[in-house]
């Protein structure tokens, strides 16, 4: 991947502005972003002129230097690498292994995840394959009947979850989530043994996984003709997540954004049924930077994935998500899970 010396140059132009020579990258996402290998041992050591060293055990070894980096072969990756004055992501190392390292490393923010946050086209074009592999099982599933009174919660999420991994997925971005009826005024209901029956409100929220980067989506559909106070809901969240998405672009407050989606539902006297934030990067996490909420800071830059997903959870009865996956554009955001937001009636 002609990429990853760019995104290694990137961070390392991050290291002078903290006053270190070089950033001992432990966390196992952020050494597949700028080696290319996914491992569950090892560490890279950038250098602030952009080289590298990558360290991993005897079963990644071959494969590593298959990529083309300097490599050195150790069980113990983040001891091999340590060197005096070195930075260290804070976020991932414990505190026992920064103490056995010994003196003179440099904790720091999350520079790797900072760079993360804009997409490059390559890491875009998996994001659309996620996407585009999740709203086909969804219809799949819809078209074959699989959300019927009767069916169970897992078996919906059975049926999705392997309709993804036949359409290509790596298998699916997160445990997928399908809550009937009452189960819908939990954000995030594990599936159950409840069967779907006539008049419920089912809410799933699902993803696929391609290359490493996730996909996110969320659907409510209706068993029958929705009750009136399930139409209402339904209409409300629906404009409430065409607010948020409009308000997606390089250079929106983060606060802000969740506000424009937020202040509808509030509006509409269900502010304290929309209890997390909007929204939250997608990328070779389900869930990273940046985040949409009340609370958030920052700013928005451009090719940035991000998820819009508000939701109304009434206690007892049910609740409503409606959740799309897009890229900040200048000019209005790319959305990238095409799967109709018009209330589906099965």
């Amino acid at each position: 991947m002609t990429i990853l010396p760019e995104r290694r140059a990137r961070l390392a132009a991050l290291l002078a502005a903290h006053h270190v020579e070089a950033l001992l990258v432990t966390s196992r996402v952020n050494v597949r972003y700028l080696t290319g290998l996914d491992s569950s041992n090892a560490a890279v050591l950038v250098r602030a002129d952009g080289s590298a060293l990558l360290a991993t055990d005897n079963r990644y070894i071959d494969k590593t230097r298959a990529l083309g980096l300097e490599a050195v072969e150790a069980s113990d990756v983040a001891a091999r690498l340590a060197v005096p004055g070195a930075g260290i992501e804070a976020a991932h190392m414990t505190v026992a292994t920064f103490q056995r390292l010994g003196q003179g490393l440099v904790p720091l923010p999350p520079l790797v995840e900072r760079l993360r946050e804009v997409k490059d086209d390559e890491e875009l074009e998996h994001l659309r394959t996620a996407c585009a592999i999740a709203d086909q099982a969804f219809a799949d599933l819809v078209g074959r009947g699989g959300i019927r009174p009767g069916a169970t919660e897992r078996d919906v999420a059975r049926l999705l979850e392997s309709r993804m991994a036949e359409l290509g997925a790596d298998g699916p971005a997160f445990d997928s989530i399908v809550a009937a009826g009452e189960n819908g005024a939990v954000p995030h209901h594990a599936p159950t043994a409840r069967p779907l029956r006539a008049g419920d409100l089912v809410t799933l929220d699902f993803g696929a996984r391609h290359r490493g980067y996730h996909s996110d989506m969320t659907r409510t559909v209706s068993l029958g003709e929705p009750a009136a106070w399930q139409r209402e809901i339904y209409d409300l969240v629906a404009t409430a997540q065409r607010a948020g998405r409009e308000a997606l672009a390089p250079g929106a407050e983060a606060k802000e954004v969740d506000a424009a989606a937020r202040s509808v539902i509030e509006a509409a006297g269900h502010g304290d049924h929309f209890r997390h934030g909007l929204g939250h990067g997608v990328g070779l996490e389900i869930h990273e930077d940046p985040f949409l909420g009340p609370s958030r800071t920052g700013k928005l830059e451009d090719r940035v994935p991000i998820t819009v997903e508000p939701g109304v959870y009434l206690p007892g009865q049910g609740g409503v998500r409606i959740e799309d996956t897009l890229v900040t554009r200048e000019g209005g955001p790319e959305l990238l899970t095409k799967t109709t937001k018009e209330l589906l009636v099965l």
